[in-house]
């Protein structure tokens, strides 16, 4: 394996920023690469769910005991992922002696006894289920389900698959989404969250219990939440007491219901909680009846602390620790995923007792010496309406490569996706791939991000493609003027909502120079018509009712304004997309051959909304460095085979 040493100033080769030269390459960050989530302790092992691009993106659950190295639970071949909202998460479970999973191909859930066997279907696949919660008693698996119902949008509901046999029992329905089922430690109680069209889960939602029996599901009482306050992850302690992080004073802190009045536990401003885009969150974890652990956000960082229920003071551990995913305690000891901005995430345990952590899975190994790791800077720009705006900026580093003097790098500015979601200041190779061939990457987290408070997510709200615009904009200025990036090679990337972004940056202001949007959005109106059940009223609160508000459907969307684009974009897409369909890339890539300025497309056949095949992930890569030499004028970047820059000048 690659490991780099430090090299003297005066040894390092002189090469325009852009083209130095990177033992990170394509190949050796996607095909090493793993996605981690859903960590678990169980029956004295550590558990997690394991994504493998080199296999076709299939997930697999993991397991590593004190005496022996990780090994395989789910059934040889088998991919273990919901696609329920289309997003999954919550995709199994452990029980006493046996494995609850989805499956991939057929989206049926299957139970596997861990002392080996074959794996028994609990559902016949005409519909899909996640977010599995199983009873103490070992009668029931709850689950959420997505039923579909002909040419309209699925039906969702809390249901019990019984593990003995016999069709499932509704437990919960009426309501438009459903999640986090979770039992109290007596098996009497079932909490559950709930919200309806045309609210997300960050911006209302219902605390519910049911009442639980022998026989399964009974009477239901709404205890928390409603308009305006978003509850997140409901669950219990040890003694039965309900818990769970609410948003009502501006920050997702943590509560309990205790005699029928909401205690808080720690008033902070910050965060405990996050957006729901996925099932099988967690943040928190009790310890014992007055101690838990949780992930804490502030400025736009995670720490892990304990909170004595008590005095509600935290204790801080492992402050190295970022990017903080999937918090379950057991026996003095916690199961999570953590990074840093200089360690990749990893799936391992926390000692409770010194704070320590042990990783057990890395996402990645890549071999650099700290001397190439572009750490993150924390910074805060002035933006649109006098306000102020937050992003990460990675400078160029590289200790074999130098640019020529007084050369200023070019800049990435991300846009990452969600809308409401936040970035990290985690090690993510993905920068770490630009910035050591000599960029300036700004990762912002535009208002409208996670991470700064409810008042601070809310400014997107009526505001997307205006907002979110004006502060990557703003972003790319501040960058130039700190003499941190060359006003002469300013580009743009993001992702699905990010593309969006992306796309409303270059075609309504003249800052940027080129872009690569990631299966991005370029006409809101058939977005709004075409999108899954999840996202389809998300459009009313981040623009307006649609078609009630078509005008600025058409205003923001950047396929209506094409004539006023004028910089190079490379587009990439997942042919299988039903998030973001294709028809959104295909459109905006016509308008530019219509006008004749250099662009990709790049597509992909069977690749969804993101690219789980590492083959995929490899190409685009290597593609986007390759058209940012060709427009931005720097040497180097190798065109992948069957890519093609259309309309580019000679």
């Amino acid at each position: 394996m690659y490991t780099a040493s430090a090299v003297g100033p005066s040894r390092r080769a002189l090469r325009p920023h852009g083209s130095w030269s990177s033992p990170l390459s394509a190949e050796l960050l996607t095909a090493g690469s793993l996605r981690l989530s859903q960590p678990k302790l169980h029956a004295g092992e550590l558990c997690w769910l394991e994504g493998r691009p080199l296999e076709g993106g299939r997930q697999v659950v993991m397991a590593a005991g004190a005496s022996g190295g990780p090994r395989e639970l789910s059934p040889a071949g088998v991919s273990v992922r919901t696609r329920v909202h289309e997003y999954g998460g919550g995709d199994y479970a452990l029980g006493a002696e046996l494995l609850v999973f989805s499956r991939d191909d057929d989206q049926r859930v299957y139970v596997l006894p861990r002392s080996g066997g074959e794996a028994r279907a609990l559902t016949d696949g005409s519909a899909r289920h996640a977010d599995f919660a199983l009873s103490p008693d070992a009668r029931w698996v709850v689950a959420v389900e997505e039923r579909p119902r002909g040419d309209g949008e699925p039906d969702n509901r809390l249901v019990a698959l019984p593990l003995t046999g016999g069709g499932p029992r509704e437990v919960a329905a009426g309501f438009d989404f459903v999640s986090f089922p979770r039992f109290s430690p007596d098996g009497r109680r079932l909490a559950f969250t709930a919200w309806n069209h045309p609210d997300m889960p960050w911006d209302a939602t219902e605390l519910w219990e049911v009442e639980w029996t022998a026989a399964g599901p009974g009477s239901r009482h709404k205890r928390a939440g409603g308009a305006g306050e978003s509850i997140f992850q409901p669950g219990y302690s040890p003694a039965g007491v309900l818990t769970f992080v609410s948003d009502r004073t501006g920050w997702w802190n943590l509560e309990q219901l205790r005699d029928g009045r909401r205690v808080p536990l720690c008033p902070r401003a910050a965060e405990f909680g996050r957006p729901q885009w996925v099932f099988g969150l967690s943040s928190w974890s009790f310890v014992d009846e007055q101690t838990l652990l949780c992930a804490v956000g502030e400025g736009g960082r995670q720490r892990l602390a304990l909170l004595g229920l008590g005095d509600g003071r935290l204790r801080f551990l492992a402050p190295e620790l970022d990017g903080i995913e999937g918090l379950e305690v057991g026996a003095g000891r916690a199961a999570l995923i953590g990074a840093s901005p200089t360690r990749a995430p990893a799936v391992g345990v926390l000692d409770l007792a010194d704070g320590s952590f042990r990783p057990v899975r890395e996402a990645f190994r890549h071999g650099l010496g700290a001397d190439w790791i572009a750490v993150p800077e924390a910074v805060e720009f002035a933006t649109g309406q006098g306000e102020r705006a937050h992003a990460f900026l990675y400078r160029p580093t590289n200790p074999r490569c130098q640019a020529p003097p007084q050369a200023r790098p070019p800049l990435l500015v991300k846009s990452h996706g969600g809308p409401t979601s936040a970035s990290s200041s985690a090690l993510d190779l993905a920068v770490q791939f630009w910035t050591s061939r000599g960029f300036a990457l700004l990762d912002v987290n535009y208002r409208g991000s996670s991470g700064f408070g409810r008042g601070y997510r809310d400014r997107l709200r009526g505001e997307w493609g205006v907002v979110d615009v004006e502060d990557c904009v703003a972003a790319a200025r501040f960058a130039a003027g700190e003499g941190a990036a060359d006003p002469q090679r300013l580009a743009i990337r993001g992702g699905s909502a990010g593309g969006f972004t992306t796309l409303c940056a270059l075609t309504f202001h003249e800052v940027f120079h080129a872009g690569a949007s990631y299966y991005g959005i370029g006409d809101l109106e058939a977005l709004a018509r075409d999108t899954h059940k999840f996202e389809a009223r998300y459009l009313d609160g981040l623009i307006g009712p649609w078609p009630a508000r078509r005008d600025l459907y058409r205003a923001r969307s950047p396929i209506h304004h094409a004539q006023r684009l004028s910089c190079p974009v490379i587009f990439f897409q997942g042919l299988e997309d039903r998030v973001v369909p294709p028809s959104q890339s295909a459109a905006m890539v016509a308008a530019l051959a219509a006008r004749g300025i250099p662009h990709a497309y790049v597509t992909f056949a069977g690749e969804q909304h993101g690219f789980r095949r590492a083959e995929s992930q490899r190409i685009a890569l290597e593609a986007e460095l390759y058209f940012y030499a060709r427009v931005l004028g720097f040497p180097g970047g190798r065109a992948p085979p069957g890519i093609e820059i259309v309309g580019e000048k000679s």
